[in-house]
């Protein structure tokens, strides 16, 4: 048995979405993997508000972030997740289709952890979120209060 944590993953693209959830299923890394599809959504549930009132209060153990969100976008997502006491240490990995440098340095500014371009080819991007997940979800120890469960 290991423990494995929560995955939030912030998408809004989804067949981005459905190979992202394909690896992980295929690598089995995560009990508990949770969708928001903008940044709105993102931070409704990461303050447990809207449809997500009743969800368990612990912080995932890692935050997948597109950059290019509706709604809310996901800088913005990052700089209320880094100035919010309860969640700024939760692990932020930008999982987006920019290489401008623009969006590296503005993301790196606000604290995010790692920042990976989207491969392109299929298999590139299995492997690159199945070495994510393995990272983030398992091999990270994440900060107190993030959720952590036995499977």
């Amino acid at each position: 048995m290991s423990e494995l944590g929560r995955i939030l993953i912030v998408e809004d693209d989804p067949r981005d979405v459905e190979l992202t959830l394909t690896a992980l299923d295929e690598h089995k890394l995560a009990n508990e993997v949770v969708i928001t599809r903008d940044g709105k959504e993102a931070l409704d549930y990461l303050h447990c508000r809207e449809q997500f009132a009743s969800r368990a209060d612990e912080n995932p153990a890692v935050i997948l972030l597109d950059l290019k969100l509706p709604k809310v976008d996901g800088l913005e997502v990052l700089q209320q997740i880094r100035s919010d006491q309860k969640l700024k240490m939760i692990p932020v990995v930008v999982l987006t289709s920019s290489h401008e440098e623009k969006d590296m340095l503005a993301t790196y500014q606000l604290g995010v952890n790692a920042y990976v371009v989207k491969p392109v080819d299929f298999h590139e991007f299995v492997n690159a979120v199945k070495e994510l997940g393995m990272f983030w979800a398992i091999i990270n120890q994440p900060p107190p209060g993030s959720a952590k469960k036995v499977s």
